[in-house]
Parts: structure tokens; sequence; C-alpha cells
């Protein structure tokens, strides 16, 4: 039977709580699926020792090595079983590969051109002069983390006469140049800092709003669409992730609501844009590094002429928060993972 080595960092499957969603879904479409931390792994006698769900109970196995492998748990707690991981790619499949952070993946777009037209400008942030200087060019700037999660660390500048206004979360506050470069200098020497024009995406009841754009592989390594919904924030807020006061909603009410009789053509617009970026993404990463992307998050706004903006691409979303989508995902992942597995062995010599 076809097995599914699920990677993580943490060693006892009964600590992550989604690992019993992907083996009863393997279990399900016919396959196993085993359970296992970089410690497990015996490449002497080629065994993994691990878990499996059966009955009830996960249950301490030790097995040959699977047909492929779900890579998840924290890349930076994976970081110390490096030559581990590497060692099992070049044995047996992944499923996933990172796509880089921010930066790095808008130098890729950039360079590559088709999509480039739907960047933000964005650049590092290495002095209060450089950061003055784009503040001449575009008025209100997000200043954010290169490498950030959940929308901490984001701060928005707006230029007024000699003065600055930053909101910082839900405050604001007002300073003037010397007082702004005190207050930034300590962090643009400390964190690696990105400066983009502000998108002023905003609903009927000026609220900030944004899409996410949740695309993976399907059983046929096919790009298909698990969700698209909006992410409003709240009032006074710059954010809209949740964990900021935002919230989601369904997609169709939304633009019915905000666009009235174009809401179906944005709809299809958001889906065709999801479609072909994820495509042409996969495209290079397949150039740069010979590797497939197997699932993407995309955030895009729309700007002042209804245009798509890309804010950022994630390549491990996870679940969307609602919408009890949570098993479309798995079984995405699940199917895909069959299908790599199955590819690998038409090229395997028997």
């Amino acid at each position: 039977m076809l097995t599914i080595g699920m990677l993580h960092h943490r060693k006892d499957p009964r600590t992550v709580i989604k690992a019993y969603a992907y083996a009863a879904v393997a279990k399900a479409e016919g396959v196993e699926l085993i359970f296992f931390s970089p410690k497990g792994v015996d490449f002497k006698n080629r065994k993994i020792r691990g878990y499996r769900y059966d009955d009830g109970f996960w249950r301490k196995i030790e097995e040959p090595f699977p047909s492929v492998i779900y890579n998840t748990g924290s890349p930076e707690k994976l970081k110390k079983s490096y030559e581990i991981i590497n060692r099992l790619k070049e044995e047996i499949p992944f499923t996933t590969y990172s796509i880089g952070h921010k930066m790095a993946v808008y130098e890729r777009i950039k360079k590559a051109g088709e999509f480039s037209q739907y960047l933000i400008p964005s650049e590092k942030v290495s002095s209060i002069k450089e950061l003055l200087n784009f503040l001449q060019l575009y008025h209100r700037v997000i200043l954010k983390p290169v490498v950030g999660h959940k929308g901490q660390g984001v701060i928005l500048i707006e230029t007024c006469g000699n003065d600055f206004y930053l909101q910082v979360g839900s405050q604001q506050y007002k300073y003037n140049i010397d007082e702004l470069g005190r207050y930034l200098s300590k962090r643009i020497d400390d964190e690696h800092l990105l400066m983009q024009p502000y998108i002023n995406c905003r609903t009927k009841s000026d609220c900030p709003y944004d899409f996410r754009l949740h695309v993976q592989k399907d059983g046929q390594g096919k790009w298909v669409i698990t969700s698209i919904y909006p992410r409003i924030g709240a009032n006074g807020r710059i954010a809209t992730n949740l964990n900021c006061g935002g919230y989601t909603l369904y997609l169709e009410p939304f633009l019915q609501q905000e666009f009235k009789d174009e809401y179906y053509d944005i709809k299809r617009y958001l889906e065709h844009f999801s479609l072909q970026l994820a495509q042409y993404l996969d495209k290079i990463q397949k150039e740069y590094f010979s590797e497939e992307i197997d699932e993407l998050g995309i955030d895009v706004a729309f700007d002042d002429h209804g245009k798509i903006c890309i804010y950022e691409i994630n390549w491990r979303p996870g679940c969307p928060p609602a919408f009890y989508l949570e098993l479309d995902v798995i079984r995405n992942m699940i199917r895909y993972a069959i299908h790599l597995a199955k590819e690998a062995s038409r090229y395997t010599p028997k």
C-alpha cells in the first residue's frame, strides 16, 4: 500500500491537532499515513520510527521509508535537522518547498516580468534618508518586517507639510522629522524592514480590506482554487489580519455589497488571477530551483483604478479561518501527495 510520511518537528502526533485529520483523510483515500520526526529516520535500514493511527489510537511503528513525504511543522525548528531532511529529499519526493521571504518572491516576479505590473513598489529600508525619499514619492507609506507574521509590526506613515502622522495598530502619533528619526532609527538598524506605498483599498464603510486567494494542487497535479475570501480590518486599523481585530466574509455576498452589478466579473477576475499567478510562480520555481510548489496563499487588494495589487505570497497559508474548508485543504494535499508518489514510481527503475 502507498504510504505518506508526515514529517513534523514534534515527535508525538497527539501534540499536533491536525495530525488526526490527515490520517483520517489518508485512510479514506486508501493510503496509510505515518507521522514522524527527523529523529525517527534510520538511513542504514531504510526505516522510519513513528506513529500510525489505528482503531482510535496513535500506535508506535517501525516501517520502510514512505512513498512520499508531506513536510509540515516549523521550518525554523526543522533547520537543525537540515542534513537528515536533505538526504531524505534525495531519496523520497517531498510535497512542499519554500518560495522564500517577501522580498525574494518580489524580486523573482519583478525579474521574470509577466506579473511585475501587479507588484506594489517595495524597497528594503536601510536608513531614515531612504524612507524620507520614498515618502516624497508616495506620501503615504507602509513600513513592515520582511519576515512578518499576522500583520505584526506594520506602521503607516503619512506626510502632512513638515509633520509625519504614524499609525501603529489603533494608535496614532504626530512627529516632526527629528522625532521620526529617533522613533524609527533603532528599528531600521535592528530589523529587516521594507517600505511600500499605501494601497487605499477600503469598503463603503471605510474599513480596510483585502483578499486571500488560497490555491492548491489536486490529485492530477493541477492548480485548483481552495477558497477566495475577503478579510476586513477593524475600523481605524491598518491591517486586516484576524488577530488585529479583522474578520472574514463569504466572497459573493461581500462582492455584491461592495460592487453591485459588477460582482460576478470581479469574482471571475480574482479566480482567473489566482490560477494564472500560481501556474506562473510554479514555472519560475522549477526554473530557479527544480522544485514544484504545492500550495499558496496570495494576498491581494485593489488600487484606486480597480487593478489587483499583490501584497504578499505565502507558501504555507494554513487552513482558511472559516467556512468549514479544513477537510478540502487536507484532501487536496493527500491527493497531491498520492499523485507525486505515483509519478515518482513511474520513473523509478524496477
